[in-house]
């Protein structure tokens, strides 16, 4: 958390001018579950409120002229003690994913507007995946302007997968990377580049978009196939006994058809929304 006192200006409900930009960018000084305040804010509290606080020293901070000297709060016993005994939350029933903010690494700030509009442009993709839980933009673009381990993620967004990517610009060109992770196991799954000429912005998200969530919805499904078949049948979730029926129709043969129409018309008693895939399935059986 950032914390900053300081003038506002309001348009349309909206909060806008340097104290809002102070405080975003104190947020991505602070630790996780830490707080970070600027001097102003300090001047206010160092008397009033019984915790303690470490000078950080004048922090220059990004779009703000003059350094802001920076305190952090240091944590009392009992808020230390909440934090290490957080729960990480629980993965859903069917694959999930989050898509970090993609990371601005040209010295244009304008580019930050693009890599941000490139990671929303993915998760509104991947979203159209219905068998796919898709964090929202709101949740994973507090992680923006942060060095982030994607075990944090795993716990902090109960989820199995994570996109994070890049994006650098040189006159025209552009060239935006892209890496899916297995955040659980802390390995990559797939790893894409893509370089262009930017000469219409939407028209090269676009196409951006539309390749990398055609490349990453295979491999999620060869991942959660494999990962599947290592359970025991006991531990299979409602989305496993679709992921193993696909992989048995495969096979082509008539006992392998005959197991998958069982284990679709399982899925299908558990939760209903997979009934499509029952449908598709039992036909290609």
């Amino acid at each position: 958390m950032g914390i900053h006192v300081g003038d506002v200006m309001v348009q349309g409900g909206d909060l806008l001018g340097d104290g809002v930009n102070i405080a975003a960018r104190l947020e991505g000084l602070a630790n996780p579950g830490g707080i970070c305040i600027s001097e102003a804010t300090f001047n206010h509290l160092r008397k009033a409120v019984p915790v303690g606080f470490t000078d950080l020293g004048p922090q220059a901070v990004k779009n703000i002229e003059e350094p802001i000297r920076a305190y952090a709060v240091k944590a009392t016993s009992s808020a230390t003690a909440g934090i290490v005994q957080a729960k990480p939350l629980p993965f859903p029933d069917k694959p999930s994913i989050a898509v970090l903010p993609f990371t601005n690494m040209s010295p244009d700030p304008a580019q930050e507007f693009f890599a941000d509009g490139m990671a929303e442009d993915i998760i509104t993709g991947l979203s159209r995946l219905r068998w796919l839980f898709v964090i929202a933009r709101n949740s994973t673009f507090t992680y923006k302007g942060k060095a982030v381990d994607v075990r944090q993620v795993v716990r902090e967004l109960g989820v199995r997968y994570v996109l994070e990517g890049s994006v650098r610009a040189s006159g025209k060109r552009i060239r935006v990377t892209a890496q899916l992770i297995d955040a659980e196991a802390g390995k990559h799954i797939w790893v894409e580049k893509y370089d262009r000429q930017l000469e219409d912005v939407f028209i090269v998200q676009d196409e951006i978009t539309a390749s990398a969530v055609a490349a990453i919805e295979p491999h999620l499904y060869a991942e959660e196939g494999a990962r599947v078949a290592s359970e025991p049948p006991q531990n299979v979730s409602t989305w496993g006994l679709v992921v193993r029926a696909i992989g048995l129709v495969s096979k082509l043969g008539r006992q392998e058809s005959d197991e998958a129409r069982s284990l679709l018309q399982q899925a299908t008693a558990t939760e209903p929304s997979y009934s499509k895939a029952h449908a598709i399935l039992s036909w290609a059986v």
